[in-house]
């Protein structure tokens, strides 16, 4: 029985895989839909604040890239032939072939430099010109060879095009998407979760598919009560740490990154890339031990990753087969980031690791150490690669003291059938003096990418992986060890242990999405479908000409507006979804009915609004409290977008002050006018009273006319 379950297990997974791939949307269960085209009120806001509304910022996101693109292809007035001309510069960057490189450039110069120049259309320098002419007429074309435009051409993006574009309904469209990403928050039902495909210290690893996206990745669980009964925290946040580090900006496809991290009440999960074609130790125990040429393969791309690791600061220290994963093609990359660390401020000491990896400076306690680490950890695994074993795990004993003494002492002992470059590489990086090993005088990555047994290797052809791996996993299986081979933990192991308020408090800030990741994930399965379905909805409410809200806002002087959910009164039992609009001396809060009158909120009848959220009704509110007699005491207002219920809160105290500070100084005035405390008094109650009459006034004129300024330029 438990074969039979181990097998469909296999199959569930593998189908779920090969759905995937090819049409990962049509695989997701749960439907993505964006919030109301009025959040863009709230997240314009928000952006600006953030300092992210600037072309570079947008342009330079997967999806703020696409939209930006979209508006100059089908809703400019103007034409941006520009963007066209950016997009073919790039894609002449990235062709490896020389002839084909030749030709592209040649295209580029007729299309969009000399075509341009003979009808006297052409806005960028003679200095660009005169570069890609002096190359062009010698027939050479270096990767570089358009560089001196592509600055030009974002100078000129960054003006006009850019200004419409936030004028158009694609900024909005950008703000939606941006407000359903920084709202996520992952649970374990946004996840379809298959068999399990490996087991460490502290918890089990699994092939899943994401709900809404249909993309497989890899699970990592880690348990909170193991954790706490091995005394792990520090570790499982390192982990996450340093995998945020390594998966953010500029990605590395030799590394295992993750896209989301979030938590249970009992586990912690990890979301990373998911790599089926098995480890190298696998592989090593069912093919064998590898040749000169076919280690090359996987040396190159190792390196890649520790200099990817390495520039930013983080020592792996955990070198192994073992660790690294290959992908369905055969491609590697460095998995499981458990004992990696920051070396920026302070060099670790610990000694961590796997024994017979582990560098000489690792081994003696105290001793402090930085990347070096890993030039050594990456010799002892190329020697396995070849030999099948560690160099200082000879006749395969397991004693790890003996192990260690013998990494501390032995000078390791090359076999003649090794090339003399690779002698001279091994040698180099098993040097137990830190000065003398190879990758460590000063150039890093470089060094052992420069060393001979590396010669002929386009380094540039490795990050693109355009190399042939030497194995293809065998496709339609699993390789990993059958699911019940790998087992489960006991839980007998952590059955007396308890999960306090405090260890929960541990993993507070545990929860993130890895924004670049994230759009990339979505660009490449459901962004068009999404958008499609967003513009019917869009269209339809037109169609029933439904009223717009924020349509006429934008020359008046509204702080925010958007829907929110109000709960207030002696009768009112439920939540009431309104279209609130923020002015600087009232809020109005309009029902769906544009025959009935907003309900008008006014600043000087406002007492408090609590500068901390209240709960209520298990929302996290605004509360808003009114003077003795006005209203019913109080007003509660919330909405389920967490940062536009953090700017409405900012908005309301912001205009709120505003508006007392105005009606302070204004009974100032009056008091000098007057001359005495008590006449200044009455003047006060004068002023308020006066001023909430012409507010009453300004307000119902200003809803008449669809918030349009009054009179005066201001509806104040």
């Amino acid at each position: 029985m438990a074969d039979l379950e181990a097998v469909l297990a296999d199959v569930s997974y593998l189908m779920a895989m090969e759905k995937s791939k090819c049409m990962p949307a049509a695989r997701a269960s749960k439907k993505i839909v964006l919030p109301d085209p009025s959040v863009r009120s709230v997240m314009h806001k928000y952006l600006e604040k953030e300092n992210e509304v600037n072309f570079d910022k947008i342009f330079n996101q997967v999806l703020g890239y696409l939209l930006f693109r979209d508006f100059c292809d089908n809703v400019s007035d103007e034409p941006v032939p520009h963007l066209k001309f950016y997009e073919e510069i790039k894609a002449y960057e990235k062709t490896e072939c020389h002839d084909e490189r030749r030709k592209q450039a040649r295209d580029i110069y007729d299309n969009f430099i000399m075509k341009e120049m003979l009808s006297h259309t052409h806005e960028y320098s003679k200095e660009a010109v005169a570069h890609v002419q002096k190359y062009l007429m010698k027939n050479e074309v270096p990767v570089n060879l358009f560089e001196p435009y592509i600055e030009e051409i974002f100078h000129h993006l960054r003006g006009e095009p850019f200004r419409k574009f936030l004028e158009s309904d694609k900024y909005t469209r950008f703000c939606q998407w941006k407000n359903l990403e920084l709202n996520i928050q992952l649970t374990m039902n946004d996840f379809s979760v298959h068999r399990i495909i490996g087991r460490g210290g502290f918890g089990e690893v699994y092939g899943c598919r994401k709900a809404d996206t249909g993309k497989m990745y890899a699970m990592k669980c880690l348990d909170k009560k193991r954790i706490k009964m091995k005394q792990g925290e520090t570790l499982a946040l390192n982990e996450r740490t340093m995998l945020s580090l390594v998966s953010t900006g500029v990605d590395c496809p030799f590394i295992v990154c993750m896209t989301y991290a979030f938590h249970t009440p009992d586990k912690l999960c990890f979301i990373l890339d998911l790599m089926n074609g098995g480890d190298l130790h696998y592989h090593l125990s069912q093919h064998g031990v590898f040749n000169e040429s076919d280690m090359k393969f996987y040396a190159a791309e190792v390196i890649l990753g520790l200099e990817h690791m390495h520039k930013r600061f983080i020592v792996y220290r955990d070198l192994k087969p073992a660790n690294i994963l290959l992908d369905e093609n055969g491609h590697v990359r460095i998995s499981d980031l458990g004992l990696a660390c920051d070396f920026s401020k302070k060099k670790p000491h610990a000694s961590v690791g796997t024994h017979g990896y582990m560098a000489p400076e690792v081994l003696s306690k105290g001793t402090p150490y930085d990347s070096s680490a890993d030039w050594f950890s990456f010799g002892c695994m190329l020697y396995k690669l070849l030999k099948g074993h560690s160099p200082f795990r000879q006749h395969k004993t397991k004693d790890k003291h003996e192990i260690d003494r013998m990494t501390l002492t032995m000078n390791v002992e090359l076999p003649e059938s090794f090339s003399k470059e690779l002698r001279d590489l091994l040698e180099g990086l098993l040097q137990r003096d830190i000065d003398k090993r190879l990758g460590c005088k000063g150039g890093g990555a470089d060094e052992v990418k420069a060393h001979p047994f590396f010669t002929g290797i386009d380094w540039n052809q490795v990050y693109y992986q355009k190399y042939t791996p030497p194995l293809i996993p065998p496709r339609g299986e699993v390789n990993a060890a059958d699911a019940f081979d790998i087992g489960s933990f006991d839980e007998e192991d952590t059955k007396g242990i308890k999960l306090t308020e405090q260890d929960q408090e541990l993993y507070k800030y545990f929860p993130l999405t890895i924004s670049e990741r994230w759009q990339q994930e979505v660009a490449e399965t459901v962004f068009e479908t999404v958008n499609l379905e967003a513009d019917r909805v869009e269209q339809k409410r037109k169609a029933k000409q439904k009223q717009r809200f924020d349509a006429d806002e934008k020359d008046s002087d509204c702080i925010l507006h958007g829907y929110l959910k109000k709960y207030s009164g002696s009768f009112a039992s439920v939540w009431q979804t309104r279209y609130a609009k923020l002015y600087p001396n009232r809020l109005e809060l309009h029902t769906e009915s544009s025959s009935t009158k907003p309900d008008l909120v006014f600043m000087d009848q406002i007492e408090e609004i609590a500068p901390d959220y209240i709960q209520f009704k298990n929302e996290q509110c605004i509360q808003i409290k009114f003077r003795d007699g006005i209203r019913d005491g109080r007003l509660i207002l919330t909405m389920a977008d967490e940062i536009g219920l953090k700017e409405w809160s900012l908005s309301l105290r912001g205009a709120h002050k505003e508006s007392q500070e105005l009606l302070g100084s204004m009974a100032k005035k009056a008091g000098k006018i007057y001359g005495t405390e008590r006449d200044a008094s009455k003047a006060n109650v004068l002023i308020s009273s006066s001023t909430t009459s012409y507010s009453n006034a300004s307000a119902t004129t200003n809803a008449a006319s669809g918030g349009q300024r009054n009179a005066n330029g201001s509806s104040n």
